[in-house]
């Protein structure tokens, strides 16, 4: 779980004006680092399958974050994805 300091960081590493908390960067980007710390957890602990349902479902908004934002403004996704080093 992300601290409240670690969330913050992320935000203002990520937003795009001073207050940008929601923009689906900033989304994308805190989903991102939870899935690396949950696929952490996972590796320790495997029969965890609550926490795998959980994984499923933050890879699957973020997913859908990056549809939308593929949709409506390519280069911004494009700058998030190499940003992030995500596949696409």
């Amino acid at each position: 779980m992300l601290t409240k300091e670690e969330k913050e960081k992320i935000k203002a590493k990520y937003r795009l004006k001073r207050k940008d908390t929601g923009s689906p960067e900033v989304q994308v980007a805190l989903l991102t680092e939870q899935v690396k710390q949950l696929s952490e957890h996972l590796k320790e602990h495997k029969k965890d399958y609550h926490s795998r349902l959980g994984l499923l479902e933050m890879v699957n908004k973020r997913r859908k974050l990056l549809d939308y934002l593929i949709d409506n403004d390519k280069k911004r996704y494009e700058s998030i994805i190499k940003k992030l080093k995500l596949r696409k």
